[in-house]
């Protein structure tokens, strides 16, 4: 199982009435692309930075990949992530002043994994890097690029590289569309479903957008996941 969530609160204060989720139990199965959406005040943004590891549960129990993932220590959740998870945040979040290289080395030194014959080399990252650029249509002369020097698009298909250079089991996406228009959206989408199709990796794409529901294998509205989406705000 990728996900699985039980007898999940949070709160941002002591108080237990003011909590912004309560989500009795969720599963999301190893390989899915889920798309989950909702309005403002359904949680989306509470749930995916607990599924990140960068909030913690008040109470209940998050497992990612069969890992007790909620029970770890802070620096075990960072390490967990970095090797085992790709977030793609709503607004990238590339390093502006360095290069698309080393804004994809930086995101592979944290998720630093050996392989068979060692540890990866910056040559083994650029190739994987440049494999991937080519699938998403980049040019690999970007490489060298300062990352503010990108176009929007250009940035959104390295924001995608850098969540998938570690080869993550889970690719969380946190409504990384919300300022394109329909055409620019339905690409990207695309282009991101079709980078998910190696191995089994398991997709969960968040947006407002209900629309979007027809890219993917699973939907979810969140607001019926939360009990307290109608009172709170994410």
């Amino acid at each position: 199982m990728a996900i699985e969530i039980s007898n999940l609160t949070f709160s941002y204060t002591r108080s237990e009435a003011q909590s912004v989720l309560s989500i009795p139990a969720w599963t999301v199965e190893e390989g899915e692309h889920v798309f989950l959406y909702g309005p403002s005040g359904s949680g989306k943004s509470t749930l995916l930075n607990i599924l990140a590891g960068i909030l913690q549960p008040t109470q209940g129990e998050v497992r990612l990949l069969d890992e007790a993932f909620s029970s770890l220590s802070a620096r075990r959740r960072d390490e967990f992530r970095a090797r085992h998870i790709g977030v793609v945040f709503q607004q990238f979040n590339l390093v502006p002043y360095l290069s698309v290289l080393d804004n994809i080395l930086l995101a592979a030194h944290f998720g630093e994994r050996k392989t068979a014959s060692g540890k990866r080399t910056s040559a083994d990252v650029q190739g994987r890097a440049e494999n991937l650029l080519a699938r998403l249509a980049l040019s690999t002369s970007l490489l060298h690029q300062r990352a503010d020097a990108l176009s929007v698009g250009q940035q959104q298909r390295v924001a995608i590289v850098r969540a998938l250079i570690n080869d993550p089991e889970l690719v969380i996406a946190d409504e990384p569309t919300s300022a394109l228009d329909s055409d620019a959206r339905d690409q990207f989408i695309d282009l991101l479903l079709e980078c998910m199709g190696e191995g089994r990796r398991t997709l969960v794409f968040v947006s407002h957008e209900r629309s979007l529901a027809a890219h993917f294998s699973a939907s979810v509205d969140l607001q019926s996941l939360n009990q307290k989406a109608h009172i709170n705000a994410a």
